[in-house]
């Protein structure tokens, strides 16, 4: 798969909360608002679809925010019942897609691999890649002699286990060389300030709004995943489905792919009115929201329906990923490139895509 080259991640988020003035007149900044007045379908609107579908959504900067946003799922599918539900990791989502509380949810690859390898393999496939990450997730270190990936062989590292960062950073050590020379420790985002202020870890791989937060307490950036794509260790975004849910609704999988689509098209092709958007959902000022966007790499349908990704490539990048949780023993083994390949729902991708 080719490395993405990815934009630098702008200013630091230190003041989100302080500079709430900033968002577009008239948007709320409350994440669970009633979709925007006037918005409309960018397509046909299908009456016919009467799908119940339950949403997980997380904060991440991209195109599920502004279909969330402007009600695009609503208003394209009027007979259908949407239910959103917000999850604050892909932890989080796993359960939930276990218990059979969602039908379609958002994660990280390395979250979205752990679901579908032993010993959960859950019955879901992959629907969408809306992103390739880059430099929204970063190495933040608190010692200045920590300038390189080798320094920090005899330090201890911060890293939230099964996400995409630990993924990155336990490869990069290896890599270099080092990864038994370092102590790799377990720690959610909400602990790692306190870990960091406290003088528990050298440094920590991890990703917004908790990356600037580490940067405000003194941290210095080191390397990003942006980096760490250019090395050979791609991760990205993913989104998956229940495999009843897509067998069963055929119509509004296609839908859901055309919106998805043009969400991306969006970010691609007018970022301020996506800025909004994705502001008004997390709560934070436009110019945020554009910091964050400058993290990823957005994908299309015309993308995703290459040989890169749903072409081929995407049953590889994921037999890739599984391959490093079975080896670091977050799962218990690996499916097949094969196996993995057939976890890629790919017939609404391609229909929408070429």
């Amino acid at each position: 798969m080719r490395s993405p080259r990815l934009s630098a991640l702008g200013a630091a988020l230190a003041v989100l909360l302080a500079l709430t003035g900033c968002i577009q007149p008239g948007r709320t900044v409350h994440p669970h608002s009633d979709p925007v007045a006037g918005a409309a379908c960018p397509v046909e609107p299908d009456p016919s679809i009467t799908t119940h579908a339950r949403i997980a959504w997380q904060g991440i900067a991209g195109g599920d925010l502004i279909v969330k946003d402007l009600g695009l799922l609503e208003r394209c599918m009027p007979s259908a019942t949407i239910e959103w539900m917000r999850f604050n990791g892909g932890n989080d989502v796993i359960q939930a897609f276990g218990a059979g509380s969602i039908d379609i949810g958002i994660y990280g690859s390395s979250a979205g691999v752990k679901a579908m390898s032993p010993p959960l393999e859950l019955p879901i496939s992959l629907i969408w890649v809306p992103d390739v990450i880059g430099t929204s997730e970063a190495l933040v270190a608190f010692d200045e002699e920590i300038t390189t990936i080798d320094d920090l062989a005899g330090r201890t590292v911060a890293v939230t286990f099964g996400a995409t960062p630990h993924y990155v950073l336990l490869s990069m050590l290896e890599q270099a060389g080092i990864s038994q020379q370092v102590e790799v420790v377990n720690l959610t985002n909400d602990k790692m300030p306190a870990a960091a202020h406290s003088g528990e870890i050298d440094a920590a791989w991890t990703w917004e709004p908790t990356l600037t937060e580490l940067e405000d307490l003194g941290g210095h950036r080191v390397l990003d995943s942006a980096a760490a794509a250019e090395a050979g260790f791609v991760t990205f975004d993913m989104q998956t489905a229940r495999d009843e849910f897509i067998a069963q609704n055929p119509e509004f999988m296609l839908m859901w792919t055309r919106v998805q689509d043009h969400a991306a098209q969006q970010i691609l092709e007018d970022p301020d009115a996506a800025a909004a958007s994705i502001a008004a959902q997390l709560g934070v000022p436009e110019e945020v929201a554009r910091q964050q966007m400058a993290g990823y790499t957005y994908l299309t349908a015309e993308d995703l329906a290459g040989e890169d990704w749903f072409g081929a490539g995407a049953g590889e990048a994921l037999h890739s990923t599984g391959s490093f949780l079975a080896e670091v023993r977050l799962t218990e083994g690996a499916l097949t490139e094969e196996q993995y390949a057939g976890r890629v729902h790919a017939d609404a991708v391609m229909e929408v895509g070429r």
